[in-house]
């Protein structure tokens, strides 16, 4: 499958006029079960992971909520607390050395951080699952990947071994690997990478669960395979209303798959919202910053932007802004005072003291945009726009 070059605005404008052709089919009677999806599955509320020796929350004060069929997008770049705020959801953490010292998730009325480790155990797997970044280091090099995907269909609904069998065999059919019969009894160093990951999700989807997270589940693999694991995980999404929390570090991606997207800096949400309104309207520095990075086809004035510097190690995490030492904006408040996630918009929140950021972008924000003063506009979908960024995705 081909890399993507439409702008990631025109991608999220199409997948919005779809929606809306879709919508004025739906039946009256569709009208209450699409109300019951709109309902939060997942309700997450000030998530503080801590860990021993260090002073600073990995992940400080994390909040969002996700409606079933919906995708959550969370991206930052490394060591930000994505994939811990996964694994926290997942009781996955390793305690006691790394643990939730404060919040509340709620999945589906289940309190997951009041959960025992039995009650976590019957949960993942069945209800919620998870794909990891890589299936190399997850799945187990001594047992047949048959085997693997079966166990947890016996775990969880009691079936058989040959019943589990067979389900496992057209799990992979379903990811679309080729000559299923015979992957089913291979050893996880037999297949390709993209192959393994297709395992991973068929384990992961094994007893159709009502959450999967999915963490960086692309990141090893060349464009062309990352489409391919990405439409599949749309299309069963799809097919069974799963609701996807999706952690990765790529916006053509973002702007493929999301429905809301959070930005993670340093163990912080900096912002919140439509997948539409963080791509037309970024109101953190750090958002404006990620965008304006964007390689583009075509004519750019100036050199690529880029965001100085790299995230600062927890033992440097200050009580202010943690993005205040790489922010062309940042004032001496900025180090002392933390800013708290402010409306900007409907369902749209930034935690930034120089809110609204556009009446800074003439001055010195410009210069993380690169060097044309008028450079946050290449990133924001208008129509006659000729600079577009290329972004791979399906």
């Amino acid at each position: 499958m081909a890399a993507s070059t439409k702008h990631p605005g025109k991608r999220i404008a199409e997948r919005g006029l779809a929606r809306d052709i879709v919508a004025s089919d739906v039946a009256p009677s569709d009208v209450a079960r699409s109300a019951a999806h709109d309902r939060p599955i997942l309700e997450v509320q000030d998530l503080v992971v801590t860990a021993s020796g260090v002073a600073a929350a990995l992940v400080d004060g994390v909040s969002f909520s996700l409606a079933r069929a919906q995708t959550l997008c969370i991206v930052g770049e490394s060591g930000c607390g994505k994939s811990l705020t996964a694994l926290a959801l997942m009781g996955l953490l390793a305690r006691p050395a790394v643990r939730v010292a404060r919040g509340r998730a709620q999945f589906d009325g289940h309190a997951l951080f009041e959960m025992s480790d039995r009650e976590l155990s019957d949960l993942r797997g069945d209800r919620i699952a998870m794909v990891f970044q890589e299936p190399m280091t997850s799945l187990n090099p001594a047992f047949r990947v048959g085997d693997q995907i079966a166990e947890t269909i016996v775990r969880h609904r009691g079936l058989g071994r040959a019943e589990a069998r067979e389900r496992a065999l057209q799990l992979l059919r379903r990811v679309r690997i080729p000559a299923p019969e015979k992957r089913l009894d291979a050893y996880p160093h037999q297949l390709s990478g993209g192959m393994r990951q297709r395992v991973m999700v068929a384990m992961a989807l094994a007893n159709d669960p009502e959450l999967l997270i999915a963490d960086e589940p692309t990141t090893a693999l060349d464009v062309t395979i990352q489409a391919q694991i990405l439409e599949l995980i749309a299309d069963l999404q799809r097919d069974t209303g799963t609701a996807l929390i999706l952690v990765t570090h790529d916006l053509g991606v973002v702007a493929e798959v999301a429905d809301r997207v959070a930005v993670m800096y340093a163990g912080r949400i900096v912002e919140q919202g439509p997948v539409e309104r963080i791509f037309d309207d970024p109101q953190h520095p750090y958002t404006v910053g990620l965008l304006g990075s964007l390689p583009s086809i075509g004519r750019r004035e100036g050199r690529l932007a880029t965001i100085p510097g790299s995230v600062p190690p927890p033992s440097r995490w200050g009580p202010g802004c943690r993005f205040a030492s790489r922010c062309p904006l940042a004032q001496q408040r900025c180090v002392t005072q933390r800013p708290e996630l402010e409306q900007v918009g409907e369902g749209h929140a930034a935690a930034c003291l120089r809110l609204p950021i556009d009446a800074h972008l003439d001055t010195r924000l410009s210069t993380q945009l690169g060097t044309h003063p008028d450079a946050l506009r290449d990133i924001r979908p208008e129509a006659d726009r000729g600079t577009r960024p290329h972004t791979r995705g399906t």
